[in-house]
């Protein structure tokens, strides 16, 4: 008979099993949001699910010669543990499509392969970062504060707005860059949908260099920029670009986060990629080392293989654009059709990503005093599920929510958005 031990304690915030550090660890409210919407669906409820910033393999299969690739070297017994910083073919691979995308052709030394972004995120932040260092980074972003507090690092958070389509501007980072060891941009942005503007990333850029010319005589550590560009070839209309282009002496200082998870539709493939100095990457190495996150060795022979079709992958990011584009289109013409028609709602047109931001200005009315009410008003009357700024970081309620399309179709979203016009109505009438 086993041993019955389902009446083990529940986990709580002051538990003293475990340590200080994850006892103030927060969960992500976009996965618990998430879960939620799950709950309804498996419950027969039809929502339109805006939250995850994932894609179904209904809507956006990975690429088929990806897939193939993968099976292919699942055969030939790829199944062992890869080299630390990744298969050499992978990253070869990714040093060829830097080198002919972006015009930046980097030492193999500079190149790390690991299991998706996230943890090259959190080896830049631990090789990086020693506890009591500042990060800064702007809100709404994505999990930098997670990283700051696992990090025992000191977060300076800068509060951006919609006029600049929530991107930082060089006014608002120039007061903490000179006490700054590690900053974090993101562009094309999670959650907003935005890129930065070049010439606002040049002024960055410059002024980072600055300052670690006057920190090299001094004998201090220099300030480390953290680029997470994995949604870069998503764009619409509007020029991708990254610190080195634009400032060449970035290179000592720019880390790159990138992968195949957004740009492939291929998150549960995990591979991912850091890109940058040896001297960072090195270290990043060793730290994914002794934690295993590695990627999959067949999964990363597989994508070595696919990143060299060149005709392959050109062909299916040119599908992926327009697909991606046709919901964000959709979403944004049916909340300009409500906005023109005097609703107190607005948009900011997609230039990049699969996310959209949209303002449902209806706080303090019908008795919604919270963007999670406004949320849940939505998903109760409208069944269109979305994630408020709160979950990026951006503390103040002031309606804004992420819109996320890679789950849904573009049929589902024009049938959602009449039924999200009721529920702003709604809201209206109320007393």
């Amino acid at each position: 008979m086993a041993l019955d031990l389902t009446s083990l304690p529940r986990p709580s915030r002051d538990d003293t099993t475990v340590g200080s550090m994850v006892r103030g660890l927060v969960g992500s409210e976009i996965l618990r949001i998430a879960a939620e919407i799950r709950e309804l669906v498996a419950r027969g409820t039809k929502v339109c699910n805006l939250t995850v910033g994932d894609f179904s393999p209904k809507e956006f299969p990975i690429p088929d010669g990806l897939r193939d690739q993968i099976g292919v070297a699942l055969q030939a017994g790829e199944t062992n543990y890869p080299p630390s910083d990744g298969v050499l073919d992978l990253r070869q691979a990714v040093q060829r499509f830097y080198e002919r995308s972006l015009g930046l052709k980097y030492p193999l030394e500079g190149i790390v392969i690991a299991g998706g972004a996230r943890p090259v995120i959190y080896a830049t932040y631990r090789a990086v970062l020693d506890p009591g260092d500042v990060v800064v980074y702007p809100v709404p972003s994505w999990n930098n504060n997670h990283y700051a507090h696992m990090l025992g690092a000191r977060s300076v958070v800068v509060k951006t707005d919609a006029a600049a389509g929530f991107m930082p501007t060089l006014a608002q980072l120039e007061p903490h860059l000179s006490s700054a060891r590690l900053l974090c941009l993101c562009s094309p942005l999670n959650p907003t949908g935005t890129m930065l503007d070049p010439e606002a990333l040049r002024a960055i850029c410059q002024r980072i260099v600055e300052e670690n010319r006057a920190r090299e005589g001094r004998g201090q550590k220099p300030l480390i920029l953290m680029y997470d560009h994995i949604y870069w070839v998503l764009n619409f209309g509007k020029k991708h670009v990254t610190p080195v282009e634009l400032v060449p002496e970035m290179a000592p200082y720019t880390v790159f986060v990138d992968g195949i998870s957004k740009a492939f539709a291929s998150t549960g493939v995990r591979v991912g990629w850091g890109v940058g100095a040896p001297t960072i990457i090195s270290r990043m190495r060793d730290v994914l080392g002794h934690v295993g996150a590695w990627a999959p060795k067949a999964e990363q022979v597989a994508t070595a293989r696919y990143l060299d079709d060149t005709q392959a992958t050109e062909s299916f990011l040119q599908t992926m654009r327009q697909r991606v584009d046709a919901r964000l289109e959709a979403l944004y013409k049916g909340f300009q059709r409500m906005k023109d028609a005097g609703l107190p709602v607005d948009a900011i047109a997609p230039q990049g990503a699969i996310y959209l931001s949209v303002r449902f200005d209806v706080v303090g009315r019908g008795g919604l005093a919270t963007n999670d009410a406004i949320r849940k008003h939505l998903l109760d009357k409208a069944r269109f599920a979305v994630v408020p700024f709160q979950a990026f970081g951006l503390a103040d309620d002031t309606g804004w929510f992420r819109l996320s399309v890679g789950a849904t179709s573009v049929a589902e979203i024009e049938e959602a958005l009449p039924r999200v016009e009721a529920a702003v109505r709604e809201i209206l009438a109320a007393k």
